[in-house]
């Protein structure tokens, strides 16, 4: 664990994973706790270790 005692992230899992609305892979911002998709425009947080890729719960990139 982290620090902060946020669980820390399965790469694995992390490479599995892929943007709902546009299917392009993800990338991981460890600073923000976010995974973003550079084609939707989009970051999708991760709360207590699960990436939450619902996009009602994603924020716009500028």
């Amino acid at each position: 664990m982290s620090d902060d005692a946020t669980p820390e992230i399965d790469r694995r899992m992390l490479e599995a994973l892929v943007c709902p609305m546009t299917q392009t892979t993800l990338s991981y911002d460890a600073t923000a706790k976010e995974l973003v998709s550079k084609a939707a425009k989009m970051a999708f947080p991760i709360r207590n270790g699960i990436p939450i890729l619902l996009v009602s719960e994603a924020r716009a990139l500028d």
